[in-house]
C-alpha cells in the first residue's frame, strides 16, 4: 500500500483548531488540499505529521510554533503613519490591513495600538506563537 512520503502527491481534508479549541482552517466545506510533499508547500510540522500515512487514514497531531508560523516576534511591530494605510478614517484595534511589497506579493498587519498620527501595527502572521493541532484524513496519494 502507498503512504505519504517525499516526492508524493496527496490529497487531503484537514481541521486546523487552536488550544482554546476555536477552529481556525478547515478545508471540509471546501475543496480538499493538494500537495507535492517534499516541495515546501506547507508549514514543516503539517508535512511532518502527515508522513506515513495511507489513503483512507485520520490522524491527529500537535505543531509547536517554532515547526507552523514561528514564534510571536515583536521585532515585527511597525508604527505606521495613519495616512499610510488604505482607509485611515476607520482604523481601530484588531483590524487588519493588506500592504503591497511589490511583484504581487502582500502582507497583513492587525493594528494593536491608535495614536492620534500613527498605529502600532503587528506584521507577525496571525498563527505566530501558537500550537496548532490538525485532524487529517488523507484521500489520495499520487507519484509526482
Amino acid at each position: 500500500m502507498s503512504t505519504v512520503e517525499e516526492g508524493r502527491t496527496v490529497v487531503f481534508h484537514y481541521t486546523g483548531i487552536l488550544a482554546d479549541g476555536e477552529v481556525f482552517d478547515s478545508s471540509r466545506e471546501r475543496s480538499p488540499m493538494e500537495v507535492q510533499i517534499g516541495a515546501g508547500q506547507i508549514i514543516p510540522g503539517f508535512e511532518s505529521g502527515v508522513m506515513g500515512m495511507e489513503v483512507g487514514e485520520t490522524r491527529t497531531f500537535t505543531i509547536a510554533p517554532k515547526d507552523a508560523y514561528g514564534e510571536h516576534d515583536e521585532d515585527l511591530w511597525q508604527r505606521v503613519e495613519k495616512e499610510r494605510l488604505p482607509d485611515p478614517e476607520s482604523v481601530e484595534v484588531g483590524k487588519t490591513f493588506q500592504f503591497p511589497l511589490g511583484e504581487g506579493r502582500t502582507v497583513s498587519g492587525i493594528v494593536i495600538q491608535v495614536g492620534e498620527e500613527d498605529v502600532l501595527l503587528d506584521l507577525n502572521h496571525p498563527l505566530a506563537g501558537k500550537e496548532l493541532t490538525f485532524e487529517v484524513e488523507c484521500l489520495e496519494i499520487r507519484n509526482s
